[in-house]
Parts: structure tokens; C-alpha cells; sequence
């Protein structure tokens, strides 16, 4: 990794022991099962939501996760950092200055930020992105202070105008290399990057700049089971080359977990048993 990077994962692990399920591809399951069956399954990292860790109690999810051996690889979501309004605007300050506590509570040291759309009858893509800026100068050194590292996440262009103005790697780095390593980096999501010629040009230059903070995987099926947010596809059952994914990732110097963040009703329908045991499958097969 590079040297100027903080270690956010799992440094020094490799194959397998890298392997981390995010709690919404076992939706069906509640946060004490998750961590139940990640540990009888040997699964030494998990993905948590805000929302049900804020239901479980941030304290006593923490100690429930350390107490079965496992660790949080990131915690999702903060951002929406898009509003124009002042008072929005404040009000979505001071909701990321409680996801950065949640996440320095579960000693995380990766938020996943999705950065928000476009306000209602606004066009100003640019104007939109330098709100995010702004919003990060603000956030940055209180993330920094609590050992948490904010993850910009480009998502696919078809979220661009309600949930994620940032589409791309390079648009995602141009915002955080704005900032000290150590306050801001970015996720690299298989899901919404697959389509993007200048994906590997992107994850090399944010390797170089230890930007990396997370890695994320999923497939893309066509036709998608249920639009594009809850369309992803389990690993390998679609277009997406995950393998060359990871080692463009690997090559960038990232060491990490890698997060199988899959949002499909269909794996929501089955017993999540059995939907771990097949995504750890899918790992092994498609990604290692």
C-alpha cells in the first residue's frame, strides 16, 4: 500500500481471510444472526448499515461484532451532501457527524459516502460536485480526528441525477485529492464502475495517491431483476469481470477486505445460510 496511505482493512491478509459480506446481501437476516453466522462460517469481516446498527444500539453493536472475533469493514452510508438550502444543508452536516461517530463506535475506519443527486429542478451537475467539496472541507478533519476515513463512492450514471452526482473514479478523486489522504479516499465498486473504459487507469491513479479505502463487488444481470438499486447480480452470474477487477485493485497497492455488497431480492427470499455459503462460493470461484 502506499506509504502516505492509512491501513483500512485488513492489511496483510490474503485469498479468503479478505472475504467480507455486507449486511444487505443477507438482508432477511438481523444484525445478531449476521454476526452469528459469520462467525460459525468463518467469515471474518462484515459491511454494517446505519439503520440497523442505529436500531441495535451503536455501543452494542460494537461490542457484538468484537466480542465473536469480527471486524467492520466499512459502514454505510453517510453523504447526500448535494442541498443547496442552508438548512438542508445543515441538517445533512450534522446526520454525516453522527455516521462518523456510529462508525468510529464500531472501530471501523471506512464511511462509505454517496455523495446525493441533484436538487429538485436543478442541472448544475459541476455546482452540485463543489457543494460535496465543501461539505467534505467541513467533515474531513472531524472524520480525521476519530480515526475514520471518508469513502467517496461513484456510482453508475443512472443515479446521477437523485442519488450520486459522482459517476466516475477520476470525478471521485478529483474531489478527494482536494484533501489529506487520511480524510478522504474512495470505494471502488465493481457494480458501478464495470461499464467505465478508464476504470483501471482510475484505480491505478488512486492507488498511487493511497486513495483506496474500500473494495466492493457485485455482478450486473440483464435484464435487472428490480430496476437498477435493487438489481445487482450474485457474483459470477453476470457481465462483470470481478477477477480482473481484483487484481487491478491488488496491483494498486489495496490489501483490504473485499465486500460482496449484492442488493437483490432474490437472495432476500432464501435462507441466509445458505445465501452466505454460496457468496463465499462465488468469492472463491469468480474473485480470488
Amino acid at each position: 500500500m502506499n506509504a502516505e496511505a492509512p491501513r483500512t482493512g485488513a492489511a496483510g491478509t490474503s485469498g479468503a481471510d479478505r472475504f467480507s459480506i455486507n449486511q444487505e446481501t443477507i438482508k432477511q437476516w438481523s444484525l445478531p444472526e449476521l454476526v452469528a453466522g459469520c462467525a460459525a462460517a468463518g467469515v471474518q469481516h462484515v459491511g454494517l448499515w446505519r439503520g440497523p446498527v442505529q436500531e441495535y444500539g451503536p455501543a452494542a453493536a460494537a461490542r457484538l461484532v468484537r466480542d465473536a472475533g469480527l471486524t467492520v469493514s466499512t459502514l454505510c452510508r453517510g453523504g447526500f451532501l448535494t442541498a443547496a438550502d442552508p438548512a438542508a444543508r445543515a441538517e445533512a452536516l450534522a446526520d454525516n457527524r453522527a455516521a462518523v461517530d456510529e462508525a468510529a463506535t464500531l472501530s471501523t475506519g471506512v464511511l462509505v459516502l454517496v455523495s446525493g443527486g441533484l436538487p429538485p429542478g436543478d442541472r448544475d451537475l459541476a455546482a452540485a460536485r463543489e457543494r460535496v467539496a465543501d461539505a467534505l472541507a467541513e467533515l474531513g478533519p472531524y472524520a480525521a480526528e476519530r480515526g475514520v476515513r471518508l469513502a467517496i463512492e461513484p456510482l453508475h450514471p443512472m443515479y446521477a441525477s437523485d442519488r450520486c452526482v459522482v459517476s466516475t473514479l477520476a470525478q471521485a478523486l478529483d474531489l478527494a485529492e482536494r484533501f489529506p489522504v487520511e480524510q478522504v479516499g474512495l470505494v471502488v465498486d465493481t457494480y458501478h464502475l464495470w461499464w467505465d473504459d478508464t476504470a483501471a487507469d482510475g484505480i491505478a491513479r488512486a492507488g498511487r495517491a493511497g486513495r483506496i479505502a474500500s473494495f466492493q463487488v457485485a455482478d450486473w444481470v440483464t435484464p435487472l431483476p428490480e430496476g437498477v438499486l435493487l438489481g445487482r447480480g450474485q457474483l459470477g452470474d453476470g457481465s462483470v469481470d470481478l477477477r480482473r477487477f481484483r487484481e487491478l485493485v491488488d496491483a494498486a497497492g489495496y490489501d483490504g477486505p473485499i465486500e460482496a455488497e449484492i442488493f437483490n431480492p432474490s437472495l432476500w427470499a432464501r435462507d441466509g445460510k445458505e445465501v452466505l455459503a454460496e457468496t463465499v462460493e462465488r468469492y472463491r470461484a469468480h474473485v480470488l
